[in-house]
């Protein structure tokens, strides 16, 4: 399998806020195979902790099973099909497990999960957690949200200014282990030295708008692990409502995927 450790760099940071008693968030990222998840569960008790932990431990397990079989012969689309794929098999286990344990019924949580691979990130993407792109200075966010307020702005009812105010932050129209079947949106985008990746959960940019996550990122990118400290940070010192999560990944160089084997048996022939 490719190792992209010498390609990208990536800091992790999560915090349980200022309000909430414990962490329903989970995280994890591997910078050697270049994948990074991150769950913001819901549900009553611990449900939505479990939710969440089911969904990263299995995604993340089951990628690296199937990209290791790979050996990294896969191309882009490959890469989409196997996020797709991960994410209905997490979604299912949480929802059999919200069926069969009474404690557990209607957990659910929001996902997001990049695999890089061949100069690209793959992102899948169910709900409000979200993923943001910082090139050259300017911040974009890349997935567009599962949500009610998303919806709205939408259909013009209100303005994203009027959003940032709604009282409706939290109604997500989607989510993974709520229903027996689920639609991730998953899309791929070309990347560049030197991209910055966001991934975090919605603890975040509803205390921190996107002006100051940029202005953080363009002022600290030179040190990814006190970026990620700060947002979390500033997230808390803005009234810390929810659990906040990011992860940080920085592009360091090109990592273009090595050629299959039918290729590299061609070439030998040409």
């Amino acid at each position: 399998m490719p190792d992209l450790s010498q390609a990208l760099e990536i800091a992790t940071a999560t915090h349980s806020g200022i309000v909430r008693s414990h962490n329903e968030d989970s995280i994890t990222a591997d910078a050697g195979v270049g994948l990074a998840v991150l769950a913001d569960g819901m549900g009553g008790y611990n449900a939505g902790e479990v939710a969440s932990g089911i969904a990263v431990a299995m995604i993340s397990a089951e990628a690296r099973k199937v990209l290791a079989a790979m050996n990294g012969d896969m191309d882009v689309q490959c890469g989409e099909k196997l996020l797709l794929d991960q994410i209905v098999r997490a979604n299912k286990a949480i929802f059999q497990a919200s069926l069969n344990q009474p404690q557990y019924a209607g957990m659910g949580t929001t996902l997001v999960v990049a695999l890089w691979h061949d100069n690209h990130v793959i992102v899948g993407h169910i709900g409000d957690s979200r993923m943001y792109r910082l090139r050259a200075g300017k911040l974009e966010q890349v997935t567009k949200d599962h949500s009610l307020l998303q919806e709205q702005i939408d259909s013009g009812l209100i303005t994203k200014e009027q959003a940032s105010h709604s009282q409706n932050k939290n109604l997500v129209t989607r989510a993974v282990g709520i229903d027996p079947e689920v639609e991730p949106e998953v899309h791929s985008y070309p990347v560049e030295a030197s991209d910055i990746f966001l991934l975090c959960s919605d603890g975040l940019n509803d205390m921190v708008t996107d002006e100051d996550i940029e202005l953080t990122l363009a002022s600290l990118q030179a040190n990814l692990p006190l970026a990620a400290q700060q947002l979390v940070q500033q997230a808390n010192d803005n009234g810390g409502k929810d659990n906040v999560s990011v992860i940080l990944v920085r592009v360091l160089r090109s990592f273009p995927a090595r050629t299959g084997f039918v290729d590299r048996l061609k070439s030998w022939f040409r």
